[in-house]
């Protein structure tokens, strides 16, 4: 059985990460894209479907699974229709913009016995798997203290949903999920979350700087993402950070996935998801160990997608999973505005 992919959104998201990784996975066949550019399209590929109109989309019985990279206000009802459809769904992050609207969306695709999967392709990233496969590996034993920075250098305020002070625009929701995700991934729901998000760019509209910190009762994690300050490969902070009983891990560079993809690599390309930036281990004697790098692989998220749409497989991020970063980015919301530590779970 091929599955059958209809693609809502032909934006960054849609025609940087979406389509190229639908493409490259045997299972999944991209038929159609609701989008205005209709040119672009035709240059992917003719064979594909330029469609305007997104009921045309859902309203055909031969697409089996709908993907929505559109803005994030438009999330939630684009994934309920989706599901009310009978379609199974990917979501680009955020999952929503409430955990209310997260557990009833949720709540609907167990109903419809629909699969529904957000988009943490983040998972996948050669940072991540390296520092992961470090801290699992027990070396440098109990972690105390650990910091996710997703950084970059944009002092020019941008014309465009990002940025311009909508309903789910900001780098919280643009970054925070990918780096909430990861955490929960790492070490499970915290206790509570304190959390500063605002704008410091000049003529900002939209939160440009987040500096969250979850508390669990033995190591504190930091989630920072800035849209002024540049990251490690330009002399900014470190991609990873992890202090524990037996030393520290460094994993400096981010993925380059994300730039491959731009560049017009594709899975299966000669160097896709190759990291030369290696995860260090000082001991804190002045001993340093390098762990090789671990490849970029964010095809797998699109291939777990397809195992799971045509023989009932798990999927690469579950839907619990979804909910549990949207009530840690919900905590975090509550914890700027209010000024106050938030504890979990959230009623």
């Amino acid at each position: 059985m091929t599955v059958q992919v209809g693609l809502i959104g032909y934006g960054m998201a849609g025609r940087v990460f979406h389509a190229p990784l639908i493409q490259a996975t045997p299972g999944l066949r991209l038929a159609a894209i609701v989008t205005s550019r209709a040119a672009d399209v035709a240059a992917l590929d003719p064979a594909i479907s330029c469609l305007t109109d997104i009921d045309a989309l859902l309203g055909d019985p031969a697409i089996d699974l709908v993907v929505i990279a559109t803005p994030s206000e438009t999330h939630a009802a684009l994934v309920e229709q989706a599901l009310n459809a009978g379609k199974h769904v990917v979501v680009d992050k955020p999952f929503a913009l409430s955990l209310t609207e997260a557990r009833a969306l949720a709540a609907l695709a167990e109903k419809t016995g629909r699969r529904l999967v957000v988009f943490h392709n983040r998972r996948f990233d050669s940072d991540y798997l390296g520092i992961s496969a470090a801290i699992e590996a027990g070396a440098i034993g109990r972690i105390t203290h650990f910091e996710s920075h997703f950084d970059r250098f944009r002092p020019e305020v941008r014309d465009r949903w990002r940025e311009d002070g909508s309903p789910g625009s900001g780098v919280w929701f643009d970054l925070g999920p990918h780096l909430v995700d990861q955490a929960l991934a790492l070490f499970g729901r915290p206790d509570a979350v304190d959390a500063d998000i605002t704008a410091l760019r000049t003529g900002s509209r939209a939160d440009d700087w987040a500096h969250v910190v979850l508390r669990y009762a033995d190591k504190r994690v930091v989630l920072h993402a800035s849209l002024n300050a540049p990251g490690a490969d330009a002399g900014g902070a470190p991609r990873f950070l992890a202090h524990g009983t037996g030393g520290t891990l460094i994993k400096r560079r981010i993925d380059p996935q994300e730039a491959q993809l731009i560049a017009g690599l594709r899975p299966g390309d000669a160097d896709w998801g190759v990291d030369p930036d290696l995860v260090e281990h000082h001991d804190g004697h002045g001993q340093v160990t390098q762990y090789p790098a671990i490849a970029g692989c964010q095809e797998r998220f699109y291939a777990q997608v397809a195992d799971a749409v045509r023989m009932g497989g798990p999927l690469p991020v579950s839907t619990s999973d979804a909910v549990a970063t949207q009530e840690v980015i919900e905590a975090a919301w509550i914890s700027a505005r209010t000024g106050q530590v938030i504890s979990l779970p959230l009623p």
